[in-house]
């Protein structure tokens, strides 16, 4: 789409962030046309439908089953099950994973209550750049100002480690994010564990580089949008961090970029989505020398 003449997109996007209540405030207003803002106009990227038949490939899928009490021979099973997809894919789901059903339902359920709560008690929550001195924060786009198309799409980030006090979140899913939180940390820190073994180190390598130091736990949000085929809920991005643990609901949508093309992952009912991020990959090189050396 051409630019044109009369349209401020600062403008638009300073009065977009000045009312505090993201795009589920368009949404409850009734918007029935997508603002100048949010319309996308790159050419999609190729996926791994695209061009006709392609070699099936699915993302691959992790059984943790018996990573405790199974045994060292489970574990050396599934430690090179985790090795051999990492180094081909960087992405996998896990199932058996340890976190109950039900902490996963709520996790879900809460982050929706947060988003439907009424504006007024949402926007002391608000904040327009990430702050990591404020435990929890709301926001829409954490690229506003400077991303070449605004997302459909809002926020929530918590920090959980160093290990936040419970009523600094929002009463309405306080409980769950602590308890989803908690469980999340344990099994990064498996993952952790498996992937130093993976590498010929000691369980406890990452962890003592302080690759378990900060934990963030973040929500997003994608209302229904009255023009879907113009918006983007998400850029295509890489994760900044060591490793990301993602749980999807029942609608799906996530992607990932494998051999230059992008593939869908399914929802899997108890799934896990686990992501290598570049901080780790930048730093299995340098692990790798100091093994061999």
């Amino acid at each position: 789409m051409a630019p044109t003449t009369d349209y401020d997109r600062k403008g638009e996007l300073e009065a977009f962030d000045e009312t505090k209540m993201g795009v589920k405030g368009l949404v409850d207003a009734g918007v029935t046309k997508l603002p100048r803002i949010f319309v996308n106009d790159q050419p999609p990227s190729p996926k791994a439908t695209d061009g006709g038949p392609q070699p099936e490939r699915h993302i691959p899928v992790i059984d943790l089953a018996g990573i405790v009490g199974g045994g060292p021979e489970r574990r050396k099973e599934i430690i090179k099950t985790v090795s051999d997809t990492l180094a081909e894919w960087g992405f996998f789901q896990v199932v058996n994973h340890g976190i109950p059903q039900p902490v996963l339902d709520e996790m879900i359920e809460g982050s929706r209550r947060f988003y439907n709560l009424d504006p007024a008690a949402k926007k002391p929550y608000y904040n327009r750049t990430i702050d990591t001195t404020r435990k929890f924060q709301y926001l829409s786009n954490f690229y506003l100002y400077t991303g070449h198309v605004t997302n459909w799409r809002d926020s929530t980030m918590a920090v959980m480690e160093p290990t936040p006090a419970a009523e600094e979140f929002p009463e309405c899913f306080r409980d769950v994010t602590m308890e989803f939180g908690e469980a999340v940390k344990k099994l990064g820190h498996t993952f952790m564990e498996l992937i130093s073994e993976g590498m010929g180190l000691k369980p406890n390598h990452l962890k003592e580089m302080d690759c378990a130091e900060e934990v963030f736990l973040l929500t997003h949000y994608y209302p229904p949008c009255p023009q879907p085929e113009l918006a983007v809920g998400i850029n295509k991005h890489a994760d900044n961090d060591i490793l990301t643990i993602l749980l999807q609901d029942e609608v799906g949508g996530l992607q990932v970029l494998h051999n230059d093309l992008w593939y869908d992952v399914p929802h899997i009912p108890g799934a896990l989505v686990i992501n290598t991020g570049d901080l780790l990959q930048a730093s299995i090189p340098i692990l790798i020398k100091g093994i061999a050396s």
